[in-house]
């Protein structure tokens, strides 16, 4: 009789394969960018072959696209997931938090910074190169900008923030404004500790123009 963890075994050892194909995509797309990236490359790197790569992605731009989409959903968990520890530390914690605080805490950039930027911005390019990839990439940012809309009506709602701007408004200023401050700070050679804090500091800028002081 075949248990249940039998007829999962070959769906889990797919995902794993595709996981690693991704991460290794991730790695050559943000090093050598779509063009400079083959696809023997990338199998060398995850340590499979070529009919590995076949049997779960088409073509390199398949995977492309796939791995953009991981990478808009992986900002978005993180940005709902730095939310969600805010409110866990309670109103205590949340209160001895300027606004501005509150939204750098929410934006703040990831470990993997450089090669996330780097991988981002070689999407961007390609997207404006490439109708398809230009598609998929927009949908993908309207996504982004619904969910961050989203999280800012809810800290809207849990922190008292008021913003001279709608929801969605302000999302869109926030993301690209962290898009371009990121990208700026990685072409100086700055490291991740060092784009973090960059970025960190320019947000706070411009936090200051979205968000109003509190009264009295």
């Amino acid at each position: 009789m075949v248990t249940d963890a039998a007829e999962r075994e070959p769906t889990q050892r797919r995902e794993r394969t595709r996981r690693r194909l991704m991460d290794a995509a991730a790695i050559e797309f943000a090093t050598s960018g779509l063009d400079g990236t083959s696809v023997e490359s990338i199998c060398e790197r995850a340590g499979y072959t070529r009919g590995a790569f076949y049997s779960n992605f088409e073509t390199k731009d398949e995977l492309f696209l796939q791995l953009a989409g991981r990478v808009a959903r992986e900002q978005v968990e993180a940005v709902e997931r730095r939310v969600r520890e805010l409110a866990a530390g309670g109103a205590s914690v949340v209160s001895r938090l300027t606004p501005i605080e509150i939204v750098q805490r929410v934006l703040e950039v990831s470990g993997d910074a450089h090669s996330t930027i780097l991988l981002m911005g070689e999407i961007r390019v390609r997207a404006l190169r490439n109708p398809e990839i230009a598609a998929a990439y927009l949908s993908l940012s309207e996504e982004l900008v619904k969910s961050v809309a989203r999280l800012i009506h809810e800290l809207r709602s849990a922190h008292g923030l008021t913003f001279r701007a709608s929801d969605a408004e302000a999302a869109r200023l926030l993301i690209s404004f962290y898009e371009s401050a990121s990208a700026n700070a990685a072409m100086v050679g700055l490291d991740d500790a060092a784009i973090a804090a960059r970025v960190g500091d320019e947000i706070a800028g411009l936090v200051l123009l979205l968000v109003e002081a509190p009264q009295g």
